[in-house]
């Protein structure tokens, strides 16, 4: 049999650069520039001093320029490029009779993407086109990978944000944000030292958790045999430096938070905190107008901003209002400290919102500040007087010591700044971290540690101060009208890449005689056979220790897009399954839950198997009650259904919800097979959080309440974070994105009169 004869290297982008990198180094000619060349003027530069150079005229102004060629055009001996740098687009207007031959004819050779350095002549052709009548250059750095296809650019934000250097070349506003996001930082330190602030670095790996009540990310030191944290704030590294003295101190910095993803959080992210002695809540806030100025001003001409479609006013003077006065103003009455709690209690309850018995009124009137008043605030605003229960660092206020003196910035629904009259007693802070010690017992991982050297530190004496920290992250999508956080990192947290590849490589698989392949690599390279045999090996645990049906099962292909599926066995057989194997009402329940959210996502993505993924859903557990085990769950229910004559391929579904606590199960591939996965532990946690609100409803349940839960750890504590976790990256969601995909399906659900959500 004759082998298939190879490529052509015409069909391969790549390898026809590559080819032309060799020929150049086979020439003597380096691809990769050097030594270094002269850069006289920028594109920005050229733009504005040539304004008013009229159509056809040549000057005599020699310019030297470097920048990545972003077009070409060639017209016989004439080649017209389009040379980028940082400021922007020039055209190059380049001849064969300037170059001579063997110059324009390497030249023509140019990839879009080369980075070349050119001079000549400013000109402006008869169009009307500022060009530069090139004479000479010379290649800088050879490109071996397209660009994208011009017209359509880089628009999908999963790769834009993985691959940040194609997005700037390719979409310059995106460049943009961070060439603003730069002057915004530079604007912030100028100001900070204008008013007599100094820069400071504290560390970032920690033996003490504290400043914030957040999850940190935990390592291991070596050398000292030590756990440590990454930092979750640097509030009292820089108040230690009050007590030595550093009377203005500020820091930027990276925070790190083992806590989701959404719009507005990342792991890793920019704050800056500031403290100031001798000053109090008011002197922050008089901070944080000036610098919220200062930083605008460096990348708007307006102090009226717009924001996602709002106008927001920096101007003037900023609201500051008590807490209590933006609910009694949302409730219609008066609410302080001294309302009494049953009638507190009574308010969240009209408005469906959950309580505890052990919450005093400042916790019960942060919730209804929280969930109903905070997202009303447009322009900026400082939300004062916060309860003590919430405020653990914060100084009493002396005219009601239930309050502190702290403000939170609001703008636009969001907070921007967290500031207090800091809590220079430690005699109450020691107090203070007690409490949150019991607490972290009790079950808050996010609460504080106890830091003894800390108290230590305040007992010899810290001056009284205020405080402030502002998300710089956030900031800049403010000033920047970016919607994401995302959009302001330049490398945002991403699921890992190899992930993503292993997994679209299990989706290509092929089963046959109960064996698995993986495709064959593009290349013989030797990655490329690594990454194909570890997928073997993967593929090879599949089935392990299994028999009978659930071999059969395990072995069956995923269910393949558009094709038609039969279950094998009707809904109403189902349901007498069901309840035949569980006597349990909440495990009933539950699976009719799972078949009526499965049927609602299989009207969005396989309509016409709605009645196969309703049924895979309401089965998904039918083995629970009886066979609560990892070794056996979901390998009794494809027994079941095998003895019911029901396809493998339900089973198949079934068994992939489980595969993370079981080798031998399939891992879902299938768009049904991760919708069942991240719809079943969401919607448990789900549950647990409905039998908490006075509504007993899913109906005005909010993601940030669920969110709130989530985070939680001691709530629900059967219910997998990871696991829910690993459900939003199936989905290719965000944790927010996913929690707000699934109560809104629930509340549909509950819409169209579905029992299982009543």
């Amino acid at each position: 049999m004759a082998e298939e004869s190879a490529p052509l290297a015409e069909d391969d982008p790549r390898q026809v650069r590559l080819n032309k990198r060799e020929a150049l180094l086979a020439a003597g000619e380096g691809p990769y520039g050097g030594p270094a060349v002269e850069i006289t003027h920028r594109t920005g530069e050229l733009s504005k001093a040539y304004a008013a150079l009229e159509n056809g005229v040549t000057t005599e102004d020699r310019v030297k320029l470097a920048g990545r060629v972003m077009a070409k055009r060639l017209q016989g001996k004439i080649a017209f490029l389009v040379l980028r740098d940082r400021e922007g687009d020039i055209q190059l207007f380049c001849r064969v009779n300037e170059l001579g031959k063997d110059s324009f004819s390497a030249l023509k050779d140019l990839d879009v993407g080369d980075w070349i350095w050119v001079e000549g002549l400013i000109m402006r052709t008869m169009r009307g086109e500022l060009s530069v009548a090139v004479d000479g250059w010379k290649l800088q750095s050879k490109s071996l990978r397209p660009l994208p296809e011009k017209f359509h650019g880089l628009t999908d934000k999963e790769t834009r944000y993985r691959q940040r250097y194609v997005d700037m070349v390719m979409n310059p506003e995106s460049k943009a944000v961070f060439v603003k996001r730069s002057r915004i930082i530079s604007a912030i330190r100028r100001y900070m030292e204008e008013q007599g602030y100094l820069e400071v670095e504290t560390p970032i790996l920690q033996e003490t958790l504290g400043g914030a009540n957040a999850k940190p990310f935990t390592t291991h030191f070596n050398a000292l045999d030590q756990e440590c944290y990454l930092r979750i704030a640097t509030e009292l590294h820089l108040k230690r430096l009050l007590v030595g003295g550093m009377e203005r101190v500020f820091e930027i910095g990276r925070q790190f938070r083992n806590e989701g993803m959404d719009l507005t959080h990342n792991p890793e992210f920019t704050s800056m905190e500031a403290y100031c002695a001798f000053s109090d809540v008011e002197g922050m806030k008089r901070l944080t107008e000036g610098m919220f100025r200062a930083a605008n001003a460096e990348v708007n001409d307006s102090g009226t901003i717009s924001y996602q479609g709002q106008d927001i006013e920096l101007g003037g003077t900023w609201r500051s209002v008590a807490m209590s006065d933006l609910v009694s103003e949302h409730v219609g009455e008066t609410v302080t400290l001294d309302t009494p709690v049953g009638r507190l209690r009574e308010l969240l309850d009209a408005e469906h919102l959950e309580w505890q018995e052990d919450w005093g009124a400042g916790k019960l009137i942060f919730t209804l500040y929280d969930e109903l008043c905070e997202s009303e605030i447009v322009n900026p605003t400082f939300v004062c007087d916060y309860p003590v229960e919430v405020s653990p660092l914060a100084k009493r206020k002396q005219d009601d010591p239930r309050l502190t003196d702290r403000f939170e910035l609001v703008i636009a629904g969001h907070e921007y700044a967290n500031a207090f009259s800091e809590l220079n007693d430690p005699v109450d802070q020691e107090g203070r971290f007690v409490s949150q010690v019991e607490a972290k017992k009790a079950g808050d991982d996010e609460a504080m540690d106890y830091d003894a050297d800390y108290i230590r530190a305040l007992e010899y004496g810290m001056p009284p101060a205020g405080g402030v920290g502002y998300g710089i992250d956030r900031m800049v999508m403010l000033l920047c009208d970016q919607s994401s956080i995302r959009d302001v990192l330049l490398f945002p947290h991403m699921r890992p890449e190899a992930a993503l590849q292993k997994d679209a490589l299990q989706e290509g698989a092929l089963q046959e005689g109960g064996q698995m392949f993986a495709p064959a690599p593009a290349s013989t390279s030797a990655p490329a056979e690594r990454d194909a045999g570890a997928l073997e090996g993967a593929w090879a645990k599949v089935g392990e220790g299994l028999e009978g049906a659930a071999l059969e099962a395990a072995r069956t292909p995923a269910p393949q897009e558009g094709a038609k599926l039969d279950a094998g066995i009707s809904r109403e057989r189902a349901v007498e399954l069901l309840r035949e194997h569980n006597e349990d009402d909440y495990h009933i329940l539950h699976g009719l839950q799972l078949e009526g959210l499965m049927r609602y996502y299989a009207r969005t993505y396989d309509l016409a198997n709605e009645e196969f993924w309703g049924i895979a859903g309401m089965m998904h557990d039918l083995d629970w009650e009886e066979f609560p085990t990892e070794e056996e769950h979901t390998i009794r229910t494809a027994e079941m259904l095998a003895a019911e004559g029901a396809a493998p391929v339900l089973a198949r579904v079934v068994m992939t919800h489980n595969y993370d606590v079981n080798p031998a199960l399939p891992k879902p591939e299938a768009q049904m097979e991760k919708v069942l996965y991240a719809c079943d532990e969401l919607s448990g946690l789900i549950n647990a959080c409905i039998r908490l609100r006075p509504s007993h409803s899913v109906t005005d349940m909010s993601v940030k309440s669920l969110k709130k839960k989530y985070k939680t750890a001691s709530f629900a504590a059967g219910c997998n974070r990871e696991v829910i976790a690993q459900g939003a990256a199936f989905m290719e969601m965000e944790l927010a994105e996913l929690f707000g995909s699934i109560l809104e399906a629930e509340k549909a659900l509950v819409e169209e009169g579905n029992p299982a959500f009543a």
